[in-house]
């Protein structure tokens, strides 16, 4: 349904020369008294206006976003109230979908209702809904050239990881303050509820555990850090905190810079599925410091698996008895566009268990399945909870 929010907003203009500068204002330790590290360089024109802004679907909140490139040669608004363009464009992480009918619910109802050993397959779709984009869905990274990096790169190149990592600790603190979405908290609910068995997840975000549920993460998780050489794991704060005593100039301007934790497009660095920003490599090929294992020296590692890498066999070898030993499989917002995620709903489906989709787009196994459906998770699993005679408990 079109709506339309009128936005009481600032205009704002900026003017600077070169952006870097605002970065090494902090790195070199050239402190001032001002209140925001970009307050030198803007200049505020005009008084508070009212802009009417028209979108579809619905958001908690909008804001007026100052954002930088580095290195580059401006810094702007990322809308001018004087302009027509759409405040929601540069937010959009979920891609567009009609609500769910009454007969998708219904549906879907029945798939739970019909089960005795139903597994959830859930993808990253789950999580658009708090922010965390997608890799592919038309709103997604894949869509703006994004390439993630992948395992071969990772271990080869000492080039990569500080890349990888300069990146991940950036993005590190908008991602854990991520929450879980309505879809989060209805499977937890369908969980406790006994209607899931069993639970597998493709992401890594840890929102699921936030929601209440305990599924086996297929591809790991960016929660943990490990030594590729000798196996030493622990978690990822302590890393962080390492990598910041490290690199105290950089952390300091990273951590002032990003004083807008709500913002997509802070300062012009757009957050990725797996917890990193954009950080054009002028600013981190040299500066950046990474530590090694504390215990042999090695390579450290997020506990996640890289395109390119094979997912653990003890987890692998989990997921698929799990697959092969239901009644029902339920994919929820992934493509299964990856292997690893294709062939336990190939296995489920060659077993005789029921199949069913709900994903927005197309999937890899959208030809064999039973149930399709095109929606939003946070619209359509809520609704599951209060249909029929299901049960289900509020958590």
């Amino acid at each position: 349904m079109a709506m339309a929010m009128r936005v009481s907003s600032q205009s704002l203009f900026f003017s600077l020369n070169n952006a870097r500068e605002v970065l090494t204002h902090f790195m070199t330790g050239n402190k001032t008294d001002v209140v925001h590290p970009a307050s030198k360089y803007c200049k505020f024109n005009g008084k508070s206006k009212t802009t009417t802004i028209s979108f579809r679907g619905s958001v908690k909140h909008i804001q007026t976003v100052c954002r930088i490139t580095v290195p580059g040669s401006s810094l702007e608004t990322v809308v001018n109230p004087s302009s027509n363009s759409n405040l929601l464009k540069d937010r959009k992480v979920v891609p567009d979908s009609d609500p769910p009918t009454t007969k998708d619910v219904d549906l879907l109802y029945e798939f739970f209702a019909k089960s005795t050993k139903l597994v959830a397959l859930t993808g990253a779709g789950i999580s658009t809904e708090c922010g965390i984009p997608d890799y592919r869905s038309p709103n997604g990274a894949y869509s703006t050239g994004f390439k993630p990096i992948t395992h071969q790169q990772f271990i080869r190149s000492s080039r990569a990881r500080r890349r990888y990592w300069a990146r991940s600790y950036a993005g590190w603190r908008k991602f854990n303050e991520a929450k879980p979405s309505a879809a989060h908290t209805a499977l937890a609910s369908l969980e406790k509820a006994n209607r899931i068995s069993f639970m597998i997840t493709q992401n890594v975000d840890r929102l699921h555990h936030r929601a209440g549920s305990t599924p086996l993460e297929l591809h790991g998780t960016v929660y943990t850090v490990g030594c590729v050489d000798c196996g030493f794991l622990f978690p990822r704060e302590l890393f962080q905190e390492k990598l910041k005593s490290l690199n105290p100039k950089w952390a300091e301007a990273i951590e002032s810079l990003d004083y807008d934790s709500n913002s997509d497009k802070s300062f012009g660095m757009k957050q990725r599925p797996d917890g990193d920003i954009e950080i054009d490599e002028k600013f981190w090929e040299e500066d950046f410091h990474i530590p090694t294992c504390s215990k042999c020296n090695g390579v450290l590692k997020p506990d996640v698996v890289f395109f390119g890498d094979n997912v653990p066999k003890d987890r692998a070898n989990m997921a698929m008895e799990a697959a092969k030993g239901c009644d029902a499989f339920l994919v929820l917002g992934s493509s299964v566009m990856t292997m690893s995620a294709f062939r336990l709903v190939r296995a489920a489906h060659e077993g005789g268990a029921a199949t069913a989709i709900v994903n927005i787009g197309n999937t890899r196994a959208d030809d064999f399945a039973d149930l399709k459906i095109n929606a939003r998770l946070g619209e359509i699993l809520p609704r599951i909870l209060n249909t029929g005679s299901l049960s289900i408990p509020a958590i």
